[in-house]
């Protein structure tokens, strides 16, 4: 039996999806702004890339806890 993913990970395969790039695109477009606070790359993504509010939310919410 496999786990149920949570949390912004379980948005990835739609934002693949919808966007046409892997997950590490974006989550690698994210490590590149680290003068910036979350809502700033939120807003960012979505006004340069057109991402959804929920799916940027959810790659910069996953990658800053990364960086924990």
């Amino acid at each position: 039996m496999t786990e149920k993913v949570k949390g912004p990970a379980s948005y990835f395969p739609s934002i693949e999806a919808k966007y046409g790039q892997p997950i590490d695109h974006w989550l690698g477009l994210v490590a590149g702004k680290t003068d910036m606070k979350h809502m700033e790359i939120v807003n960012w993504l979505k006004a340069e890339h057109g991402l959804g509010h929920g799916h940027a939310n959810a790659i910069v919410a996953h990658q800053l806890a990364k960086k924990g």
